[in-house]
């Protein structure tokens, strides 16, 4: 038997391969491979080696690493490297990863099985919880992601106007949804392709594209559109390209101008929801969008989306109405048992003071270091959220955040992630911080991403 070895980095734990051959058993022990064996043989058979675009590592540079496991505020690699954990799986993971509670009751749901393609007391419980904590949500539906959620928003808002135009925002990513991927954040600036191939022109042609922050443009294109127009859909506090916050008044502007033109106001709230406050950004500004949609901390880590908002627009909806909307696994009882769990604890605990200090802390610590350094940079914070641009003025839309220097960035990333903390690998995302993340671990990502300010 052969058995390779990886130095410092080897794994502790080894993989026992039983393989069967004409009727007998071979077994070979095999350490793990690590990251770069793995990214190999994953380009081999997965398109750019992974399931979802960001994870290549193409903002940044480099290979990706491969996470073995995690816990708390921590990811293991498969190369056996600890990780101070930034990005959280994207969002969800508020509670950090494998929470007791959140692995408790996805146990407990697991005893009674996977999924039964009927409704289950899962899902009344989630509605009642949802339409409980937002103010907006008077009834709500069970998806399975984000993106299922503003699709089924979007179609949702078509069918009760009879419209069929919609705006969205430039840097505002809201899934891969055809008439949304037009002028989109995340992946798709990451990448430097703003509009997807494979969506048909007509499709874009009823997508208007503003820059965020701006009132006039949306005034100006109400003017222009107003009674074509179904909604506006908007990241409230856009996250996809970096973390952008709206200007004083700016989306009371936003509820004003639609409510006049009898068009719905859509908060894509999957980032935000549950991660700045019980009721998310609506919640903290006062506001009642017409539609909402959910995703990420609702499911406690595992696959959901939700969109939920007046009775009489939801009441559209199949059964009921004539827009139609399914799926198999919506409403799926682990999901929901794990972001029940999840939503459990933010009530009882109520961490969002906590949240908001440790990220005071970790900004405070990259202002410094910039300024000691006599670098431009611009440090965005609410709440558990983070992001910073290498830029010399605010970052006010999707537009000013692709003016920013992704070299530097890049380099942060890199000198970060050699010294134990894990960020974002693109400098058009957001940084998210948990529960699980103590004190002292925050104070050692804050030295860490200092120096690698200092390091620049």
């Amino acid at each position: 038997m052969r058995r390779a070895f990886f130095g410092a980095r080897l794994l502790l734990s080894e993989i026992r391969l039983c393989i069967w051959r004409r009727g007998s058993k071979i077994e070979r022990m095999m350490v793990q491979p690590v990251s770069e064996d793995l990214f190999a043989r994953a380009r081999r058979l997965i398109p750019g080696g992974v399931n979802s675009p960001v994870r290549a590592f193409r903002g940044v540079g480099g290979t990706p690493f491969f996470t073995a496991s995690a816990d708390g505020p921590f990811l293991r690699t498969a190369d056996g490297q600890a990780l101070i954990d930034f990005v959280c799986t994207w969002g969800p993971a508020i509670h950090g990863h494998n929470h007791p509670a959140v692995r408790s009751a996805i146990s407990e749901a697991l005893q009674r099985g996977t999924s039964f393609g009927t409704p289950n007391p899962y899902e009344v419980e989630m509605a009642e919880r949802l339409v409980r904590l937002i103010p907006s949500v008077e009834q709500v539906r069970m998806c399975n992601s984000g993106t299922e959620a503003t699709m089924s928003c979007i179609r949702l808002a078509r069918g009760f106007t009879g419209r069929s135009k919609i705006v969205k925002f430039e840097g505002c990513y809201h899934g891969h949804v055809d008439s949304l991927l037009v002028k989109a954040g995340s992946g798709a600036l990451t990448l430097g392709h703003p509009d997807s191939a494979g969506i048909p022109a007509s499709f874009a042609a009823e997508t208007i594209v503003l820059p965020y922050n701006d009132p006039e443009a949306l005034r100006r294109v109400f003017r222009e559109h107003g009674e074509g127009i179904a909604a506006v859909i908007v990241e409230s506090y856009p996250a996809n390209c970096g973390l952008i916050l709206p200007l004083p008044g700016y989306l009371e502007t936003l509820r004003a101008v639609t409510e006049e033109a009898g068009a719905l106001l859509i908060f894509d709230e999957v980032m935000t929801g549950f991660r700045l406050g019980l009721a998310g950004v609506q919640g903290l500004v006062g506001l009642r969008p017409d539609l909402s949609a959910f995703g990420k901390v609702i499911g406690g880590g595992l696959p959901v989306g939700a969109f939920g908002g007046r009775a009489d627009v939801m009441a559209f909806l199949a059964p009921e109405g004539p827009v139609y909307q399914a799926g198999t696994l919506s409403g799926n009882p682990l999901a929901l048992a794990a972001g029940l769990a999840a939503l459990q604890l933010l009530e009882e605990e109520d961490p969002f003071d906590r949240l908001s200090a440790a990220s005071e802390i970790l900004t405070k610590a990259l202002q410094e270091a910039a300024a000691r350094k006599g670098l431009p940079l611009q440090v965005v914070a609410t709440g558990s959220m983070f992001a910073f641009f290498f830029a010399e003025e605010p970052v006010l839309n999707g537009s000013q955040a692709t003016q920013s220097d992704r070299a530097a960035f890049a380099k942060v990333f890199h000198y970060a992630l050699e010294n134990g903390v894990y960020l974002p690998p693109s400098a058009f995302e957001t940084c998210f911080i948990s529960t699980a993340h103590t004190p002292a671990v925050i104070e050692r990502a804050a030295d860490v991403l200092a120096s690698a300010i200092e390091a620049l």
